[in-house]
């Protein structure tokens, strides 16, 4: 079982900048590919980005390319996701999710994922 604790979110207005952060533990002993998700009221989860197991492979939604960065900690599976540029419609619960399936390619789909975190609100307004 893997537990998964993300934290960081809050209130910034548009155009500010913030860094969720995000740590898995249990069992592993190896790092393990990880994703970030969002859910906006009244909407689905939808994908935000994911890195890969080695860290050298990251893919974003086309919404938040070049403006979100997500990245990997010297921690064994702890990932951060830096957000500039942030605009109202970013506003959310973000959700971290790990894969354990030793994917070398990580996945952009919910359902690949097997451990998620409580979520962190993040509201972006003036």
């Amino acid at each position: 079982q893997v537990q998964v604790v993300e934290s960081g979110g809050g209130l910034v207005q548009p155009g500010g900048s913030l860094t969720l952060s995000c740590a898995a533990s249990g069992r592993a002993t190896t790092n393990y590919a990880m994703g970030w998700f969002r859910q906006a009221p009244g909407k689905q989860r939808e994908f935000v980005a994911t890195i890969s197991r080695t860290g050298l492979n990251t893919y974003y939604a086309d919404s938040v390319k070049g403006r979100f960065t997500m990245s990997r900690g010297s921690a064994e599976n702890t990932v951060y996701l830096q957000m500039n540029s942030l605009k109202p419609e970013d506003t959310a619960v973000y959700y971290c999710a790990v894969d354990r399936s030793l994917a070398v390619i990580p996945k952009t789909v919910l359902s690949a994922y097997d451990g998620w975190g409580q979520g962190t609100q993040v509201t972006v307004s003036s």
